[in-house]
């Protein structure tokens, strides 16, 4: 069954935010997920993750900006992954599961998480 859209345009199951990084703790897999962020998420989302990519939509920067600490009780592993995974149309996200591998992905939310500034 599809999992329904949920506020923000996201379509994340039920149980996003319980699902576990396979990597979770791997050095190796963060610094894997940089070269990946960097050949596929720079673009919009910027080199430090701060949305301020050359592709960037400034109206939405803040939206963009994965740096922001407070969002990270509401942004653990899971939902990073299924955003990441299933995309969204407004703002525009693109969905990375015809590119990428669920490992790759699992490996950008690895080092995505490291972006987050200490709070």
């Amino acid at each position: 069954q599809q999992p329904a859209p949920r506020p923000g345009g996201w379509t994340l199951p039920e149980n996003a935010a319980e699902e576990k990084n396979p990597f979770a703790g791997d050095a190796k897999a963060v610094e894997a997920g940089k070269a990946l962020f960097k050949k596929n998420c720079e673009r919009c989302h910027g080199p430090g993750g701060k949305g301020d990519g050359p592709d960037a939509d400034p109206d939405i920067q803040e939206d963009m900006d994965l740096t922001v600490a407070r969002r990270a009780a509401r942004n653990p592993d899971g939902v990073v992954f299924y955003k990441m995974w299933n995309g969204r149309s407004r703002p525009k996200m693109p969905a990375v599961k015809d590119e990428l591998t669920k490992e790759q992905a699992w490996q950008i939310v690895s080092y995505v998480q490291t972006l987050r500034a200490k709070s």
